[in-house]
């Protein structure tokens, strides 16, 4: 679960709760420290509160209840000028009537920065940004990717310590965000700077963070650097919200140390990780990811699981082919194998055996 609040913790929430209503909580209880230098993501579907929290850390909202810390210092009562954040939106919010470089400069003039001096950091951070040949241009005149750029170097410029990005890559092409995305990470590590992403994007988060907030009802779910997140999910939620995810019904039948029994709805058994559940008679939701599952014999492993299947359609993706079968009487199980020479083409209708090893079959809730 999520960590609470330490000495050396550089942004701390601390036991916060928003509610606009007085009545519903959009954020729960949410405790959570980062360290300097960190690149932190939120990340959760619409209305999970990941926004809000990022919000209430700008300072455009308020808290109803808790402390927000920065470097040690709480700053529920200081105004956004003054907290020394740096913003990136989704929209950019660049002034239109401004070049590039006024744009930039703008909050250093705020900040009563003498001319010489925010003539050489609009410089830097333009040149960080390779928008370096723009700054006499206009936004009007700049391509959704080059004022995305920009809006990132405005955010440098006055080098914070800390910046903020609320789904700044949401505009963009697929292409363009790959490329902004590795950019944006090389970026904030290179110059230190303590980062907190906003999406809803899982690979986005997956590739640029440290670690993950996984929100979903004003909690954090699970909080974790990407691999754990994607190959050891503590529940249900963040197990379908990470990456692709193969489930089956069943109840527990036995507990045994490290793994457990469960009798599949279909009534065929199988060992599992037991990771949430207890005891004999619970319901669980057995999670397996696509390439951890086996259909080659002469690979499995020992202690390798296998159950029958029926090959219900095969895709063709070029790196990778994804077949659906059905199993245990689930017709949306994936599997994924490489496109690899020796690669065998599942055809619809083959019966096969797939295996999997107990490991990688973790036994969640069932909600």
């Amino acid at each position: 679960m999520a960590d609470s609040g330490n000495s050396d913790a550089f942004v701390a929430f601390e036991r916060v709760q928003k509610s606009y209503d007085g009545e519903t909580l959009v954020v729960k209880d949410l405790n959570l420290s980062m360290p300097k230098g960190e690149f932190l993501t939120m990340l959760g579907p619409s209305g999970s509160g990941k926004t809000t929290c990022l919000m209430m850390l700008a300072g455009f909202e308020t808290a109803t209840h808790g402390d927000i810390l920065l470097d040690g210092v709480s700053i529920n009562n200081i105004p956004p000028h003054k907290r020394g954040i740096g913003m990136v939106f989704q929209n950019y919010a660049l002034f239109p009537h401004m070049t590039i470089a006024e744009n930039l400069s703008f909050p250093l003039e705020v900040r009563k920065m003498g001319k010489s001096e925010r003539e050489e950091k609009v410089k830097r951070a333009l040149d960080m940004v390779e928008m370096g040949a723009f700054g006499g241009r206009r936004p009007a005149q700049l391509s959704g990717g080059q004022q995305q750029r920009v809006a990132l170097a405005r955010a440098l410029v006055f080098e914070p310590e800390l910046v903020l990005m609320d789904e700044p890559l949401g505009a963009l092409d697929k292409q363009l965000r790959e490329k902004m995305q590795f950019e944006i990470t090389h970026l904030a590590h290179e110059l230190g700077i303590t980062t907190v992403y906003v999406t809803h994007d899982q690979t986005e988060a997956l590739t640029m963070s440290d670690r993950v907030a996984v929100f979903n009802d004003g909690r954090i779910q699970q909080l974790a650097p990407p691999d754990l997140l994607y190959e050891k999910p503590e529940n249900s939620f963040v197990a379908q919200f990470i990456g692709e995810n193969n489930t089956l019904e069943g109840v527990v039948t036995e507990m045994k140390g490290d793994t457990c029994v469960v009798r599949l709805d279909d009534g065929e058994e199988l060992d599992a990780t037991p990771i949430n559940v207890t005891s004999v008679g619970e319901r669980t939701r057995v999670s397996i990811r696509p390439e951890r599952v086996e259909v080659d014999k002469n690979r499995l492993q020992e202690g390798a699981h296998t159950l029958k299947a029926e090959v219900l359609e095969f895709i063709y993706m070029g790196d990778i082919f994804r077949t659906r079968l059905r199993v245990a009487g689930n017709d949306e199980f994936i599997i994924k194998t490489r496109n690899a020479p020796d690669q065998v083409r599942l055809e619809p209708g083959a019966q096969i055996e797939i295996g999997w090893l107990p490991e990688d079959c973790r036994a969640l809730d069932a909600s």
